[in-house]
């Protein structure tokens, strides 16, 4: 058992990207952070499934090439295997929580 609190943890890009709360040994969970007109690059994971549940903000997903847009309280599932990104066209910041099942060392995720 553990408790960590996101004030103890950094985002990836300083006040964006992603911040994780844990990383394995079983899933990754944290919150990813988009500001107005950033993109979170496309890429898939080979083993990996990832989930988005969205706090705050309406980005775009981008999975197989297909614009999904989104709005709080949607949760988007990736299976393995699907390209997937995330653009934030608005003028607002978007905030989602993220998991990957299960933990995979670095190495899994393969750009686009």
């Amino acid at each position: 058992m553990f408790i960590v609190n996101e004030s103890e943890r950094e985002f990836r890009n300083g006040d964006s990207g992603p911040k994780y709360l844990m990383q394995g040994p079983r899933i990754n969970l944290g919150i990813f952070r988009l500001k107005p007109g950033e993109d979170m690059a496309p890429h898939m994971h080979n083993i990996m499934e990832e989930n988005f549940y969205v706090l705050e903000g309406t980005p775009t997903f981008v999975i197989d090439g297909v614009e999904h847009p989104a709005k709080p309280g949607d949760l988007v599932h990736v299976e393995p295997g699907e390209g997937h990104g995330i653009h934030n066209r608005s003028d607002e910041p978007c905030l989602l929580v993220f998991n990957t099942d299960p933990y995979v060392e670095a190495g899994d995720k393969v750009n686009l």
